[in-house]
């Protein structure tokens, strides 16, 4: 479960440590319960970037249906 730390960071955080997450991973070297703890992380970071861009998708959806409604407003 994704923690309230978790949920400030903003979307270059957690993708910058996800990175670093998956960098230590394909590095190896870990042991197996290091490796497993890294998994972990790396799945609550990659939901915390998927929350920002469904965000920012919806954003703009919103964004782009009202300027349509307003197209079309205006050519009535």
């Amino acid at each position: 479960m994704t923690g309230k730390v978790d949920e400030a960071l903003s979307y270059e955080q957690a993708r910058d440590e996800l990175i670093e997450v998956v960098r230590r991973l394909e590095a190896g070297g870990t042991t197996l319960e290091e490796s497993l703890a890294l998994w972990e992380r790396g799945e609550e970071l990659a939901k915390v970037c998927r929350r920002w861009l469904e965000g920012a998708r919806a954003r703009l959806d919103a964004a782009l249906a009202e300027e349509e409604a307003e197209e079309e407003a205006d050519a009535e």
